[in-house]
């Protein structure tokens, strides 16, 4: 029997095309940006690691293949585009290596802007990947990774622009605001491999990850993709300590408590079955040391996304531990 080619592909983090060939399906996603922090080995497994996360949303977790996409900035020096290229590539390999995988190929070309990115590709069975359509009611949402990222790259940028930290000294200290970069390179850098791995342990009913369009535009991007009647209530926001402060001593410049501010390789949002989402994040702190959080609910609805009123702002870490990043 001829089995028609269904439009599976729109509207999630990647593509999916039914293949000719028994049953498989080829998963692919692609995504480069320019670098935004001032470590280019971190960027590059930064990069790799953003790439690989439209997959692992998916709940596939393991990539056969990966292409990298880099422009050489025209503007670096020789000496500088001798140093930082080799970095940024190298940490793109390594992150790769971490997910199991390797990179073969790809394009090089000058630009007037440095960009890192690449291609993830892989062949899967319909059992290994989860299409992000089944959200029920009473499901819970959970989030992997803190948000914020954005909120401290950008506070680190201004420890050298006097007028702008100004604006934010009254509510967070020099030494506050580099270790919020530090925990936020290492949750960039940190692949949602475990998460997706354990959405199908835990029987998730879909997930997104969390990038350029924070928190409400990915949830409502998952929610307008339900096939039932659903829609996504958020209560709590898990978000790197004191860049919530900082966030609101900008005004509304970031939109992070309206869950508009930009996220880099963020976490994966996942519509978990209520008695499992415990479980579920019980086991990926024991896997990975690092927390999730339950953010909020899936009631009846018309298949939309909104964070209450009043939000709980959950400082991540909630206390600092000497010595310890998180």
């Amino acid at each position: 029997m001829h089995m028609p080619i269904t439009r599976i592909g729109i509207g999630m983090d990647a593509s999916v095309t039914p293949l000719r060939h028994g049953g498989l399906s080829l998963v692919q996603t692609t995504d480069f940006f320019y670098p935004l922090v001032d470590d280019p080995y971190m960027m590059g497994k930064i990069a790799c690691a953003n790439v690989l996360s439209d997959l692992f949303a998916m709940g596939v977790t393991d990539c056969d293949n990966m292409l990298m996409l880099l422009g050489i900035s025209t503007k670096m020096t020789e000496k500088e585009r001798d140093v930082v290229i080799p970095l940024m590539m190298r940490g793109f390999k390594d992150a790769a290596l971490d997910a199991n995988t390797t990179v073969t190929g790809g394009q090089t070309v000058m630009n007037p802007w440095c960009t890192i990115g690449g291609v993830a590709t892989t062949v899967c069975q319909p059992n290994e990947f989860i299409v992000p359509d089944c959200a029920v009611v009473g499901d819970v949402l959970v989030l992997t990774k803190p948000l914020g990222t954005q909120v401290s790259v950008n506070a680190h940028q201004w420890l050298d622009q006097p007028e702008r930290w100004n604006r934010i000294k009254l509510v967070v200290s020099e030494e506050d605001v580099r270790k919020a970069y530090q925990r936020s390179m290492d949750s960039m850098s940190r692949l949602n491999r475990t998460a997706a791995r354990l959405m199908h342990k835990y029987n998730a009913h879909g997930a997104t990850d969390i990038t350029g369009f924070g928190l409400l535009g990915h949830a409502q991007n998952l929610a307008r993709n339900q096939k039932n009647e659903v829609s996504f209530v958020i209560h709590n926001l898990p978000i790197i300590a004191k860049m919530a402060a900082v966030a609101k001593a900008c005004g509304n410049m970031f939109h992070l408590l309206q869950g508009l501010s930009a996220e880099t390789s963020g976490g994966l949002l996942i519509c978990l079955p209520r008695e499992q989402a415990a479980a579920y994040c019980k086991d990926i702190e024991k896997q990975e040391g690092y927390q999730a959080w339950i953010i909020g609910i899936v009631e009846k609805g018309n298949r939309t996304a909104r964070i209450i009123d009043k939000p709980r702002v959950i400082e991540v870490p909630t206390k600092e531990k000497e010595g310890e990043l998180w």
